[in-house]
């Protein structure tokens, strides 16, 4: 049996995915390369503010993804970088989830540019798996429409994790800018939540052998046994890289982009970030409240903070 895996990260940002990649990339045979969506924008054309490697060098000086370029880029590399880029933004914007959904259940026939976009991912995480030699790719981009194209491609192997937080927890996180993106208002994070959210839990639904939903809320809770569920999920007889009392220590990586802790080595703890309800203003939980409406529910979360409910589930 073929052990080659990617797993697809989706969800909403500010959900701990950056950590959950970070903690698989210590793992033997496994390599966690971030948002890879990104590659091609800030990675290759710099034409954003997060284009350094994981690894502390610029992407196009890092010698895994000089080698990983080689392979996909072409004589023209600025020219493959742009066409890509069209294609994200025509094929699998979270808009396009539904159809991308429709021809990976075999209920419509796949445009040609949209099998193009596909064989590009597969040849681009077979390149990774030559340069790093790992089996499993972890690819933390979050984009639904993504998972869903590469759902019903049985040569990509694909995995997908689902993973949630609190909208009003990520809303509280989006009010404070990162180092390579500006902050957003409840409002707006609280849409994207429940769009990105939507997307995912209907991949999860259309996919559940393949698909796992995680809550970050667990995940910090217990990260040992959320981990070996992912490792359940991935086929991969591995112990879970934190110990008893959540500390993990993490080495170097090859992430494109992603959250600036992805820079981070040495010694961490899985710790919970459970400031929203003393930080984030009323109207502005009332507001992510009332946007997040009935998903809310629906994973574990109270309507007011008073209790907390949730469990990792697989699927659904």
């Amino acid at each position: 049996m073929d052990s080659s895996r990617v797993l697809y990260v989706t969800g909403w940002c500010r959900s701990g995915t950056t950590l959950i990649g970070n903690l698989l990339n210590e793992l033997d045979g496994v390599v966690h390369v971030g948002e890879l969506y990104y590659l091609w924008r800030n990675g290759v054309l710099r034409d954003g503010t997060n284009s350094t490697c994981g690894c502390g060098t610029p992407v196009l000086q890092c010698p895994v993804w000089r080698d990983v370029l080689e392979q996909v880029g072409g004589v023209d590399l600025v020219g493959t970088a742009r066409a890509w880029m069209r294609a994200q933004q025509q094929l699998v914007r979270t808009r396009h989830t539904m159809a991308r959904l429709a021809e990976s259940s075999g209920r419509k026939t796949a445009p040609p540019a949209v099998r193009q976009l596909g064989d590009r991912m597969n040849g681009l995480y077979q390149a990774i798996r030559g340069a790093t030699g790992a089996r499993v790719v972890v690819d933390s981009s979050k984009y639904p429409a993504e998972a869903a194209l590469l759902a019903g491609r049985q040569e990509t192997n694909i995995r997908i994790l689902h993973v949630v937080r609190d909208p009003r927890a990520t809303a509280n996180s989006w009010l404070r800018p990162k180092l390579y993106i500006p902050a957003m208002s409840p409002a707006r994070s609280t849409l994207y939540w429940t769009g990105f959210n939507a997307a995912s839990e209907l991949i999860c639904r259309m996919f559940p052998e393949i698909s796992l939903r995680l809550t970050y809320e667990d995940f910090v809770r217990d990260p040992r046994r959320a981990l070996r569920a992912i490792l359940g999920l991935l086929d991969l007889d591995a112990e879970p890289p934190v110990d008893a009392n959540r500390i993990a220590s993490l080495g170097i990586n090859h992430t494109v982009t992603g959250n600036p802790d992805r820079l981070q080595r040495g010694d961490v703890q899985v710790r919970p970030d459970d400031r929203w309800p003393a930080q984030l203003p009323r109207r502005a939980a009332v507001t992510a409240t009332a946007l997040s409406l009935p998903l809310l529910t629906r994973y574990g979360y109270p309507v007011t903070p008073s209790s907390k409910a949730s469990a990792v589930r697989q699927g659904v």
